[in-house]
């Protein structure tokens, strides 16, 4: 891996996971310490992260981490769930044994992380979303459309910088009924739990009072 794609992926995970914080400038002369790119690598990535949109590019006045807003996660949720109703109804039709076997692999990764969260209070949130994104592209992974997994890919990543904290087992619940609903092939169950998972992370976040 090149130092450029390896300073990718480092600032990319430093956004999702507020290590950068939100509407926070980024001086390139700190970050190529930092992350051990030089200013002219470090200016590909960051219009590289603008053009998905963690960055904002402020013209001559440099970059900034992309703001968090209420509206902004209202609108990637019902991004998501546009998404991955569509996607879903494809993958659950077109889904073989194959496709059940990484459904129920993906699954088993996560629910053991969850049950780790509750069990010891342990939470690592990079393992968490890691294994939480695995199982939800493994729900859509028979789509038959990679634009339409990478795409879901942008904005899952985008939503998980508003799930950093766990909300607790009823998380759990919908990702297992989820799992069994791709089994069955109930993509009209599935699409009502999704949309419940979904929201809730919405309702989390109203909760807790961090967004404006």
């Amino acid at each position: 891996m090149s130092a450029g794609d390896s300073g990718y992926r480092r600032i990319r995970s430093d956004i999702i996971f507020g290590v950068l914080t939100p509407s926070g400038r980024l001086k390139l002369d700190s970050m190529k310490e930092d992350y051990g790119v030089s200013v002219s690598t470090l200016r590909e990535i960051l219009n590289r992260l603008a053009s998905e949109g963690f960055v904002v590019a402020e013209g001559q006045r440099g970059f900034e981490v992309a703001p968090v807003s209420i509206q902004n996660l209202r609108e990637l949720a019902g991004l998501r769930i546009l998404l991955e109703h569509h996607a879903m109804t494809e993958s659950f039709r077109a889904g073989d044994v194959e496709w059940e076997g990484r459904v129920v692999s993906a699954h088993h990764k996560l629910a053991t992380t969850e049950r780790a969260i509750l069990s010891e209070g342990d939470d690592d949130p990079e393992l968490r979303k890691r294994y939480d994104g695995e199982f939800h592209q493994a729900l859509i992974s028979s789509c038959g459309s990679r634009e339409l997994m990478q795409t879901h890919a942008v904005v899952f990543d985008k939503y998980f910088r508003y799930a950093l904290q766990y909300r607790g087992s009823a998380t759990v619940e919908q990702h297992r009924a989820l799992k069994e609903c791709a089994l069955k092939r109930d993509i009209e169950t599935a699409k009502n739990i999704l949309t419940d998972h979904i929201n809730s992370c919405v309702a989390h976040a109203l909760a807790i009072g961090t967004l404006k």
